[in-house]
């Protein structure tokens, strides 16, 4: 059946449509179209529209290849009301640079056919998807009871022009744009790698270490770690290798458990890990366990307006009230924060100010994440927890954390 080309004459917001057409640089190879409307309503009278080819090999990637991962990458586009995607047949190997500038002139009147009909007069831009991946390995792809599909690749990753890295990453097919885990590789012998365990990749995963700096009590005892949200585990790791914390976790999924000891360097003798819900786990938590710290990273499972994090569930009052329970008196709840909107940050830290002495924040610095630290009790500004042994890329935390 044909498309009727003037169904796109209107924004009509989260419709998906996604066709095949012959490549014109290539005609016995076809190239897919997905045109996404967002689901923001907008009052713009002149809708904004963006184009995309699809980087070569990438074609089958959640990203590029699903509804969710094409929402996501339209929401990360401000102001952007309509996103086309457009990628190669994976079989096609005659891409190059010079081919794609190519296509891309071939296919402005198709794109300008798909625009809404205010833009008709316009050219749309074509956008070029940057992440520094060289190359990609899938080394499985598996199931989850909570969070669905997942899953397990090695990439290559270019920090800058004479830099390269080695990194094995976790994704779920609900979030594909959102890199879960994240963990740097190193060679050990031959060709063979290991997850480097002392080292911190993640932007976010530096922040939350150096909030441990706000612990406001002497740690000669041995201190102690809750962390809610195992995903590969890099911080449950980090924490007992070179922290020497006592660390006790909470994972939601059996199979993303799985994966953090298949995969990721997660031993039993690192961490006692319980499976099941980490709300549940708070509020019943009556043994009289204390902790110095409780950190959590958990994102939202609802994906709807886009990435998140926490889930809205976890901050409700009486579960925040249960996370201060279980800490001493000179403890501190860190939580990974990606707020969807500014009031909706604003409003979750007046949560935490209605619970907490004081509340601060580091800000991550790479336009998503916040970390915020809420202490159980008011702060005399001495810290319990000794630095010096972390890597700068930790200590210059330190002295982003803010009061507010």
């Amino acid at each position: 059946m044909a498309l009727d080309v003037r169904i796109f004459e209107t924004i009509s917001p989260s419709r998906f449509i996604s066709f095949t057409i012959p490549n014109p640089n290539s005609p016995s190879h076809l190239l897919r179209v997905a045109v996404l409307d967002s689901p923001i309503h907008s009052s713009d009278s002149s809708p904004r529209v963006a184009a995309m080819l699809v980087p070569k090999h990438r074609e089958t990637d959640w990203i590029f290849s699903t509804e969710s991962g094409h929402l996501q990458l339209l929401l990360n586009l401000p102001n952007i009301s309509r996103l086309i995607l457009i990628s190669d047949d994976p079989e096609d190997l005659s891409n190059s640079p010079a081919a794609d500038e190519i296509l891309e002139q071939r296919l402005k009147p198709l794109v300008a056919a798909l625009s809404p009909k205010a833009l008709t007069k316009e050219e749309v831009p074509f956008l070029i998807y940057e992440d520094g991946v060289v190359s990609r390995v899938e080394l499985e792809r598996t199931v989850g009871p909570y969070v669905g599909e997942m899953v397990i690749e090695d990439v290559e990753i270019e920090i800058d022009e004479v830099t390269r890295e080695f990194r094995r990453r976790l994704r779920f097919k609900r979030t594909p744009n959102l890199v879960q885990s994240d963990i740097k590789m190193v060679r050990t012998r031959g060709e063979e790698f290991e997850p480097q365990l002392t080292e911190l990749v993640h932007p976010y995963l530096a922040p939350m270490v150096a909030s441990l700096s706000l612990i406001g009590c002497d740690l000669k005892r041995g201190p102690k770690a809750l962390c809610i949200g195992v995903g590969g585990g890099g911080l449950l790791s980090f924490l007992k290798l070179k922290l020497g914390f006592e660390v006790t976790g909470v994972e939601i999924d059996p199979e993303v458990l799985r994966i953090a000891r298949r995969y990721f360097g997660l031993e039993e003798r690192f961490a006692s890990v319980h499976v099941g819900d980490g709300v549940d786990f708070l509020k019943r938590l009556d043994d009289g366990s204390k902790f110095d710290v409780l950190m959590v990273d958990l994102d939202s499972s609802d994906t709807v307006h886009g990435v998140s994090a926490p889930p809205v569930e976890f901050v409700a009052k009486d579960v925040l009230l249960a996370a201060r329970a279980v800490l001493v008196p000179c403890g501190v709840l860190v939580i990974n924060v990606i707020p969807l909107s500014k009031t909706f940050y604003e409003e979750l830290k007046d949560v935490f100010r209605g619970v907490f002495a004081e509340l601060y924040e580091i800000d991550v610095g790479n336009g998503e994440n916040f970390v915020l630290i809420a202490t159980v009790s008011f702060r005399d500004g001495n810290s319990g927890f000794t630095m010096g042994n972390l890597a700068p890329v930790v200590l210059k935390y330190v002295d982003a954390i803010q009061r507010i």
